[in-house]
């Protein structure tokens, strides 16, 4: 457990330590308060925490830990040269796709249950930590995998089928379209007959009438 909150500590560490838009913040405001970053960090936490509990913006602040930070480590991950990181967060992001559509369908039971949105901010963090079991690793080894592979030929065609439903209709739907466009094109609102000039015999026959009166 010591080794974990070393882990822990060491990243955070290294993340005040780089030069990021969230440290150039903290080091203007360590610049006017005289307070060092670190506690300025553990500061935020103890009031995210304090909000996690409360309920006041728990679902937001939620949401925010569980794709800010993975994301802005994926884009690092993706910069880097080597590809285990890669391999780390890709892992993470299937267990937060799956765990995103369980919430979807579970969120209106679940979050009436004291401290929820802790456990899931925990859950979340537990899934990101700097740590070689922490929960992305042991839920997709343990359950998505064996689960996939199971199950792969299977779901390969059912998503084979449904690309070529959905190119047929896609086609479809473009076909009629450009039909339409060609027949309202083709049969247009009839035109007004043009007016005939009157003949010269007709205006000759006019004007020998007026003088004949």
């Amino acid at each position: 457990m010591f080794a974990i909150f070393t882990k822990i500590k060491d990243r955070v560490e290294a993340f005040l330590n780089e030069k990021n838009i969230v440290t150039d913040c903290l080091n203007k405001i360590e610049e006017k308060t005289g307070i060092k970053k670190r506690y300025l960090a553990y500061g935020a936490a103890g009031v995210t925490g304090a909000f996690l509990l409360l309920g006041y913006g728990a679902s937001l602040i939620c949401n925010l830990i569980g794709f800010v930070y993975p994301a802005y480590f994926s884009i690092k991950a993706i910069e880097s040269p080597g590809k285990e990181d890669d391999t780390q967060w890709l892992t993470y992001w299937v267990i937060y796709g799956f765990f995103s559509v369980g919430e979807f369908f579970s969120d209106i039971f679940l979050h009436w249950f004291p401290f929820y949105y802790v456990c899931k901010c925990l859950f979340l963090l537990w899934c990101m930590a700097p740590v070689s079991w922490n929960g992305s690793q042991v839920l997709y080894r343990h359950v998505v995998r064996p689960f996939f592979l199971k199950h792969e030929a299977a779901v390969d065609g059912m998503v084979s089928n449904i690309s070529v439903k959905a190119m047929s209709a896609a086609e479809n739907v473009t076909r009629e379209v450009l039909h339409t466009l060609v027949r309202n094109r083709t049969v247009g609102p009839a035109e007004s007959e043009p007016r005939s000039l009157p003949s010269s015999a007709h205006v000759c026959i006019t004007q020998n009438t007026h003088l004949t009166q």
